[in-house]
């Protein structure tokens, strides 16, 4: 039975996640201590014990989901797993980033330097209040998409962020275009809009100065070649050389998240039927059960959680 790893992205923080790893292993806690290092500041502390509305910020979420993804996985090695049974990673927007991570592509300390980066790129982007995100209920990327097309709202302002899964899609960008696009969508029958606390329209034009500001700071990584493949959100492409990294993540931050293909592609091409959440939260595993209702979801970021997962790798 294949496998693969997915790696939350934004949204899956909360206050304490991480803690109770660090605490019970210590290749937890050396994550959180080489982040605390590479970034110059007690994140850990933060993301431990500290004000919820902080770690929200977007320089701090990213490098916060990925340490606690980090830890994870690295607790995992140290009780006996091989990254090599796995088939594939795979993560959401900043998750890809702890993927490549993960499958030793880019080192720890260079993903929470990029992370940070790219959250402070994100956020100035855009002058505060000038952008939106809302979440679309009970409509696919497709239906939103042909309606996109026929509202005449303008496309360079507005786009689909995420496909998330079959019920489930963002949209981004200019906040009064967005809310144009929103009373359209209610008008042909969403189920649901929920006005996202966000603080940047991300993956929208809108995002095109952090794309090119990042594409300087991510030519500076040093890449390798991965120990397990990565798929990659703008095109769901699975490259296993370090050609064409720079491309893909530059080119991810303003355009879609193409989870539920992704999630699509994992199961009917690689034969994927369990899937293992790597990271805070349970986000994710709700995105496979509505996408993938027929495959395994184990969300992991816990000790029992981690011995649950180890159980059925090791089967």
């Amino acid at each position: 039975m294949k496998k693969a790893f997915l790696f939350p992205g934004q949204g899956s923080q909360y206050v304490g996640m991480g803690k109770e790893l660090a605490s019970q292993f210590k290749e937890a806690k050396h994550v959180f201590f080489e982040v605390d290092d590479a970034l110059g500041e007690k994140l850990s502390a933060l993301m431990f014990e500290g004000d919820i509305e902080e770690l929200t910020l977007t320089k701090n979420a990213q490098p916060a989901i990925m340490a606690v993804s980090i830890a994870t996985v690295r607790v995992m090695i140290s009780k006996g797993l091989d990254l090599k049974a796995i088939e594939l990673f795979a993560g959401h927007s900043l998750g890809e980033y702890s993927a490549l991570c993960a499958s030793e592509v880019i080192s720890l300390r260079d993903t929470a330097i990029i992370l940070r980066k790219r959250g402070n790129a994100m956020q100035k982007a855009v002058p505060e209040g000038r952008g939106s995100m809302v979440a679309v209920l009970g409509m696919n990327s497709e239906n939103v998409s042909e309606l996109l097309i026929t509202s005449k709202c303008d496309r360079h302002l507005v786009q689909v962020a995420n496909d998330n899964d079959p019920s489930q899609v963002v949209i981004s960008g200019e906040k009064k275009e967005v809310e144009k696009f929103s009373n359209f969508l209610k008008q042909k029958n969403a189920k649901r809009i929920i006005n996202l606390p966000v603080s940047a329209p991300f993956h929208s034009p809108l995002m095109e100065p952090a794309a090119l500001k990042m594409e300087e700071e991510i030519k500076r990584l040093n890449f390798s070649n991965p120990i397990v493949p990565v798929m990659h959100n703008v095109d769901l492409s699975v490259l296993e050389k370090t050609e064409g990294y720079i491309d893909k993540l530059v080119k991810q931050i303003c355009g879609t998240v193409r989870w539920r293909e992704s999630l699509i592609k994992m199961a009917t091409e690689f034969d994927v039927k369990s899937f293992f959440e790597i990271g805070p939260g349970k986000v994710l595993a709700g995105t496979v059960k509505r996408t993938i209702p027929e495959s395994n979801i184990l969300s992991v970021s816990q000790g029992l959680q981690i011995d649950e997962a180890l159980e059925i790798l090791n089967e």
